[in-house]
């Protein structure tokens, strides 16, 4: 090769080079939900037209999933592989797997994205839309999983009691509030330590605490009792004010997006319950599918996008008529789902300042 052709190709390298280096970074996709399914793997549906847009395959039977705040990645609990798939949502798919532990099952991204907070039982069987007891008995703890989303790669576990589920994040952010089923209490973690710092005995108001989650005025928590067919209503100190009876097998709860309503998913008994979050009165019971648990709003704010386990559906609900409208065939146990923009949903909520 002469000098003049070496030349040539080197200015060509650069150029090349240099054109790359200014392109943009992908960007997320916007105006998408992702739904796990037990059965399957992720789908990505466009929340304005409700048509599917992508499959992404991940870890087998993939249940809880999570967010960051910039939409850019997506984390899936895949519960046959005892891991967690993270998915380039602009290239949807999927790029690294980190292993966690037995059951993976409840994912939360901590609000300043550094961290994703994944519940596994390692006491538990596991098997998908069983809703009875599995293991209270047990001695074994479930733990939740601490991953550092810069390492990709688990940090810290934090100890917990049999049968962890639900995961929020106090006001200012430095705490995890999570609800233990298997010995009815709500512990709280501070994520600096990764230590216990407090535990809220519920039992007195009912049994198996499954869902928590903050008000966005962070004055309130509600928490779930699946098996005496109620929630509670916390103050920011975790001071139980009211017990109010629901609909069945409580699970899945989230805020309206301005606050003024609390969504409950009460699945034993196939209702989505709507309650006025200052009187507590209840507002609506919409019929649903089977073993809905978990939902959301979508960013617009003018559905709510429910997944029913065991009709293999996503059930569409107008928020305004309390009505389904719509009911999304073709999925296999969906288990979760959460949108980007971020909505108010079970599984997730917009982000919000620290206080």
């Amino acid at each position: 090769m002469t000098n003049d052709v070496k030349r040539i190709a080197l200015s060509a390298s650069l150029l090349l080079a240099s054109a790359c280096a200014q392109q943009p970074p992908a960007t997320a996709p916007g105006d998408v939900a992702y739904v796990t399914s037990q059965g399957g793997g992720v789908t990505v549906l466009d929340t304005r037209t409700l048509a599917p847009l992508a499959q992404i395959a991940v870890g087998p039977g993939p249940r809880g999933l999570a967010i960051t705040p910039d939409g850019r990645w997506l984390l899936t609990a895949n519960q046959r592989t005892a891991d967690v798939s993270v998915v380039d949502t602009a290239a949807r798919k999927e790029v690294r797997r980190i292993p966690v532990g037995k059951n993976v099952e409840f994912m939360r991204v901590s609000p300043d994205g550094k961290l994703a907070l994944v519940t596994y039982e390692p006491a538990s069987t596991g098997k998908p839309g069983k809703e009875t007891k599995e293991s209270e008995e047990s001695a074994i703890p479930a733990e939740v999983a601490v991953i550092d989303l810069g390492k990709w790669a688990v940090v810290g576990r934090m100890k917990a009691a049999p049968e962890t589920e639900g995961i929020e994040f106090s006001p200012d952010h430095k705490f995890a509030v999570v609800a233990n089923e298997g010995d009815d209490t709500i512990a709280v973690y501070d994520l600096a330590t990764l230590r216990k710092v407090r535990t809220i005995d519920v039992s007195r108001y009912g049994s198996r605490p499954r869902g928590v989650k903050l008000s966005p005025d962070g004055q309130h928590y509600v928490v779930t009792l699946e098996n005496s067919n109620n929630f509670l209503l916390l103050d920011a100190g975790f001071n139980v004010l009211k017990s109010v009876p629901t609909a069945k097998g409580p699970y899945g709860v989230a805020f309206g997006r301005d606050g003024r309503q609390i969504w409950i998913a009460a699945a034993r008994s196939s209702r989505l319950e709507v309650f006025d979050a200052q009187s507590l009165a209840r507002l609506a019971s919409i019929p649903v599918g089977k073993r809905c648990w978990h939902f959301t709003f979508t960013p617009d704010a003018q559905k709510v996008l429910l997944a029913c386990g065991r009709s293999n559906a996503l059930e569409v609900i107008d928020p305004n008529t309390y009505k389904v409208v719509d009911i999304l065939q073709g999925y296999k146990l969906p288990w979760g789902i959460v949108t980007y923009p971020k909505s108010p949903g079970s599984l997730d909520a917009p982000p919000r300042a620290a206080r």
